[in-house]
């Protein structure tokens, strides 16, 4: 099968098409014909050393990738949820060796769902780690109960486009910040607000804010601090929230955390039931065919992406 290595970190030339053997399945995983793989802000700073590569760093051949959406073509003998024939789709051992980039990937069953009949293996693999880290941020780290007053900062990117939409649908006042030139796309996807961090600074356009979601880190931190109310929560995504920041947190009396996302099957299966009710749907900003990944990563890493790349694969 054809899959895409990286022998060692660097730019977009580290990355190279192979030939290599299909993966063996353990007896709790599944082996998926890949049809489209999502890809990530953690896929491009891990391919440059930093991300989660300190973790597969020992690891060769080294495949990047955890989000792909495809069809079961064989079954582990303890696999009871999945039979071949089934499309699936799914985040693949996050944080560690997803080997997404490939035409085939061996998936434990408890990191997949069934993909839902009215969604394309395109939107699919679209709505994995991005969407994950959301509901995962809004449901076991945060509850959110109605009328919770929401920020979710860059609203329109992977992560934010996702959680401005849960939010919404968990019955929060939505507040997103990014660009005005993506106001309308914010708006359009539930938020009650749109703050354009450009032209004016976000704590001086909101507060008493209960929960917020920063996928920004440095500075953007200690600001969201100031707009968080007593007993608020302060979620990061990327590793901007140390030990320093926390114990500010704690000073305010706000509960401020760095965290990770987790391959989670059960959440999975969540996020299909929601894509096939409609109340959560992927902006794919472009897509990709598997010989073109480094556009993909040239794309993503301008940090201006619009919703989500996907990267597909042919029959």
């Amino acid at each position: 099968m054809k899959a895409i290595i990286i022998e060692k970190p660097g730019d977009v030339g580290s990355m190279k098409i192979v030939s290599i053997k299909k993966p063996l399945i353990q007896k709790d995983e599944v082996l998926i014909k890949t049809k489209a793989i999502g890809i990530n802000p953690v896929d491009v700073k891990s391919r440059a050393g930093k991300g989660v590569y300190g973790r597969l760093k020992d690891i060769h051949p080294l495949i990047l990738g955890w989000d792909i959406s495809g069809v079961v073509v064989e079954v582990g003998d303890a696999v009871t949820d999945f039979s071949i024939g089934d499309e699936v789709f799914g985040m693949v051992n996050f944080p560690g060796h997803g080997q997404a980039y490939a035409e085939y990937v061996a998936a434990p069953a408890y990191h997949l769902a069934l993909k839902p009949s009215n969604i394309s293996h395109i939107d699919a693999a679209a709505t994995t780690l991005a969407a994950l880290t959301a509901f995962q941020a809004m449901t076991h780290q945060f509850s959110i109960k109605p009328g919770n007053r929401v920020l979710i900062h860059a609203a329109s990117g992977g992560v934010g486009h996702f959680a401005v939409q849960l939010a919404k649908h968990f019955g929060a006042y939505v507040i997103g910040t990014s660009s005005a030139a993506n106001r309308e796309f914010v708006l359009g996807l539930g938020a009650d607000e749109h703050i354009d961090y450009r032209s004016k600074k976000f704590e001086e356009a909101t507060s008493d804010i209960d929960f917020v979601l920063d996928t920004i880190g440095g500075q953007n931190i200690d600001r969201s601090l100031e707009v968080v109310k007593p007993g608020g929560t302060i979620i990061s995504i990327p590793t901007g929230l140390n030990a320093e920041v926390t114990q500010k947190a704690k000073n305010k009396g706000v509960n401020g955390f760095f965290f990770l996302v987790q391959s989670n099957g059960t959440d999975m299966k969540a996020l299909a039931k929601l894509l096939e009710d409609g109340y959560l749907k992927p902006h794919l900003s472009a897509s990709f065919p598997f010989v073109e990944m480094t556009k993909a990563h040239e794309l993503q890493e301008t940090g201006h992406v619009i919703g989500k790349l996907v990267v597909t694969l042919d029959d």
